[in-house]
């Protein structure tokens, strides 16, 4: 499985392709940062963002995305400008008829790390360990990109798993639905 991980914001987009299964260990394929200028007009910006993905969907050629969910924050601003960055990544998957995942930030540091409260410079020392590099990848926007893919290897097969159970139990309820009219 190839997927590319985003940690959405836009100043600085991570961007990161991770291939592998899980329970075997994964390779890195790429790893970097879309960046555009605070001081340009917001349109250009997001157009900037969504060149900068679709480059990379173009060089990597992922099967999936994973996108780091939007939460709450205090600061409005932030919170708008990480979920505008999320929305391109979004689009540009859909484009391409790609599968988004969306993770939580706390998702995301429990299954690399361990614990949903591990600050940056674990998840960015986990990341380094279980791709087997030489240095954390620098910023750490880039490191979270990286452990978004990670976490989306790791967890992919259970939520399908569970996808393809809940879809069954639908199934049988309008089968039984059928049979008792």
């Amino acid at each position: 499985m190839r997927v590319l991980g985003v940690d959405p914001g836009l100043t600085r987009c991570g961007v990161g392709v991770v291939e592998g299964v899980a329970g075997r260990p994964l390779t890195m394929l790429g790893v970097g940062v879309v960046r555009t200028s605070a001081d340009a007009e917001l349109g250009h910006r997001l157009v900037a963002v969504e060149q900068g993905i679709e480059a990379w969907l173009d060089e990597y050629r992922p099967e999936y995305v994973a996108v780091e969910r939007v939460f709450s924050q205090h600061n409005v601003r932030t919170v708008m400008g990480t979920a505008q960055a999320s929305a391109v990544a979004m689009l540009c998957a859909a484009r391409r008829g790609l599968p988004v995942a969306l993770h939580t930030p706390s998702e995301v540091k429990a299954a690399v790390t361990g614990s949903g409260r591990a600050d940056k410079a674990q998840v960015g020392a986990m990341v380094t360990r279980l791709l087997r590099l030489d240095a954390p990848p620098r910023p750490a926007d880039a490191a979270d990109a990286l452990a978004l893919a990670i976490c989306h290897i790791w967890r992919a097969p259970a939520v399908n798993r569970l996808q393809q159970a809940q879809a069954a139990h639908r199934q049988a309820q309008v089968s039984s639905r059928k049979v008792t009219r």
